[in-house]
């Protein structure tokens, strides 16, 4: 689960993950987080996901993190975009239009990078992340977001023992856990597993789909 993992499986073209339309759950949970238009919202572990898109066209300004050059690439690429591209510390940070893709490694990330973001969705780097980097993933997130900011967290829920992420199980409970300093409510949570034949495929007996929304105060 390191970062050369990620840029392998791009490179690879093993990203099934990446979808063609926007996740269900996005656009069902979105609206109820609230939020004032125009406001800048940070994706991690981003890929080329059209979910950025359908922020953008909302009126956010999208801000991502993503470890694979070629993932960075191919969204603005696939976009017709030209970004500008500056370096700030080890990172590379794509621009243009709505977007600003920082691309390099999440832990690398400082406080500056999110200064003026307002919310998180976070589709794809808890599923993503095995336990032991999870905790560490949303320790770092928590430290460098602002005081007040809100998340919307998609995961999936299934007998771990069944199969070997990623996408990995996380419970609702983790969730809480893992981010302990911010309210919780739960949005959804729906049965995708006939929905899912790749993951079917891997072993599983079920498999739920999962939003959370959370909220730290300033």
């Amino acid at each position: 689960m390191d970062t050369e993992f990620w840029r392998e499986r791009w490179e690879l073209g093993q990203t099934r993950f990446n979808q063609a339309t926007p996740n269900h759950l996005l656009t069902k949970s979105w609206p109820q987080l609230a939020l004032r238009p125009g406001c800048s919202v940070f994706v991690p572990l981003c890929g080329k996901t059209i979910d950025m898109v359908w922020l953008a066209e909302r009126g956010h300004t999208v801000i991502g993190n993503e470890v694979s050059e070629l993932a960075v690439a191919d969204f603005f690429g696939e976009h017709d975009l030209e970004p500008t591209i500056r370096s700030e510390g080890s990172m590379a940070v794509y621009t243009a239009a709505e977007y600003e893709l920082w691309c390099g490694d999440f832990f690398d990330l400082t406080e500056g990078a999110l200064s003026g973001v307002d919310a998180v969705y976070d589709r794809a780097s808890l599923v993503a992340l095995p336990a032991d980097m999870r905790r560490r993933y949303a320790d770092h997130l928590a430290e460098i977001l602002p005081p007040a900011v809100a998340m919307l967290v998609v995961a999936f829920e299934y007998e771990q023992s069944e199969m070997d992420g990623p996408p990995f199980s996380v419970t609702q409970d983790e969730i809480r856990d893992l981010f302990s300093g911010f309210d919780m409510q739960a949005l959804a949570d729906e049965d995708v597993f006939e929905s899912n034949a790749d993951l079917r495929e891997r072993g599983l007996s079920r498999l739920r789909e999962t939003a959370v929304a959370l909220h730290r105060s300033a």
